[in-house]
This record gives structure tokens, C-alpha cells and sequence, in this order.
């Protein structure tokens, strides 16, 4: 009987080509796979400090110590002078602002002059301070109807009183309050880079610091 010895087929050149090419696609398809994965967890923890960063930052700021207010003469938009000194015997709660070109801050003043009474109720006198000229504070309040003056400062009261460059602009004040007793004495200080302080919270505060 015979025997028929049996040799391996080796695969055509062309075949062979064509593996190779399936099997590096198939390797650079998993590199890029790889690398999106990587880029998607990157764009991931970077959005994610973001917004964390964006939490903190909105968040208020409160300071309850009580010191003597530093005095201050302005004149507001009516042309009308205040000295806080001459205040003595109300509580005054004074509203720092970027004002013009942030509606949100001259629509915060339109709030509160609407609860007026309540402020009346808690012998409250409400200055807002703002440092634009007063043509430009002007056109903002007529665009949203608020009737209220704005006291002008340059930037001297906002200095003192610790809120310049704490807004979204460093030459500016930030979105502040401070309440002032009948002695002078400032008992409140409560920054809100979220931009807004319902007046229900306001007076929460102020009732609080005065009771």
C-alpha cells in the first residue's frame, strides 16, 4: 500500500495581504476607541470640576461680626446727597451692584422697592450703590422701571466696605448687602454671587440681625 505524504497549503500572497491589512484596522480602529474613551473621561472630570467650581462660587457669603460702618457721603441719581452719619436712629441696608448692564441687579432694587412697607415696618432705609455715571444707571432703571435713586459712588464706600472686585468684574462691587443698626453699627454683611436675594429672604436676614 502506498502512502501519500500531505504538505501544508500556504495561503495565497494576496490573502495574506489582506489579513494583515483587516488585522492593523482592526488594531487602529481599537487605538482610536481607546483614545475617545480617554478624551470622553478627561472632557468628564474637567466638566465636572467646572460645575463643582461653578457651585462653589455661587455660593453666598455671610459675615455677622459687629464693628462701626465706615461713613460715607454720595450723591444719588436725583442729585440728592446722603451722609450715612445723618442715618443714625434707622437701620440701613445698603445694595452694592454692578448695576447698569446687569438687569438682574437693577430688577433685585424693583423687588425690594415693592416691599417697601415691610422694610418701613423694620425701620429700614435702603440705599443702593452703584459706581456708573448717571447717565448710564439712568437708561438701565427707565428700561426696567425702577424709580428708585441709585446713590453714585467711585468706588471709595465699595472699597470700604470690602465688595469691590468681588463680582464678575474686578472694578466693580459684587452682588452685596450690609445692614447698619440705629447705632451705626454694622451687623450684617451677605454676598450672593448668584446675583438675587428674594426680598422674602432679605427681610428674613435683617429681622434676623435686629431682633
Amino acid at each position: 500500500m502506498s502512502t501519500r505524504t500531505r504538505t501544508a497549503t500556504k495561503p495565497a500572497p494576496s490573502q495574506s495581504r489582506s489579513q494583515q491589512r483587516l488585522a492593523e484596522l482592526d488594531r487602529t480602529q481599537t487605538r482610536r476607541h481607546r483614545r475617545r474613551l480617554i478624551a470622553w473621561g478627561i472632557s468628564l472630570v474637567v466638566a465636572l470640576v467646572i460645575v463643582t467650581a461653578g457651585i462653589l462660587t455661587s455660593l453666598p457669603t455671610r459675615s455677622d461680626g459687629a464693628h462701626q460702618a465706615p461713613d460715607f457721603t454720595l450723591t444719588d441719581t436725583s442729585g440728592v446727597s446722603h451722609h450715612l452719619a445723618d442715618l443714625r436712629g434707622r437701620n440701613v441696608l445698603l445694595y452694592f451692584s454692578e448695576g447698569a448692564g446687569c438687569q438682574i441687579c437693577i430688577v433685585q432694587m424693583g423687588e425690594i422697592a415693592k416691599r417697601q412697607a415691610d422694610f418701613d415696618k423694620q425701620n429700614v432705609v435702603v440705599l443702593p450703590i452703584v459706581m456708573n455715571t448717571r447717565e448710564q444707571i439712568l437708561a438701565d432703571m427707565a428700561a426696567n422701571k425702577v424709580t428708585t435713586p441709585f446713590l453714585l459712588d467711585d468706588g471709595t464706600a465699595s472699597k470700604a466696605y470690602g465688595t469691590l472686585g468681588k463680582g464678575m468684574h474686578a472694578g466693580l462691587p459684587g452682588h452685596s448687602f450690609v445692614l447698619i443698626d440705629t447705632q451705626g453699627q454694622q451687623r450684617w454683611y451677605g454676598e450672593y454671587p448668584s446675583m438675587w436675594l428674594s426680598p422674602d429672604d432679605l427681610l428674613k436676614e435683617i429681622s434676623s440681625r435686629l431682633d
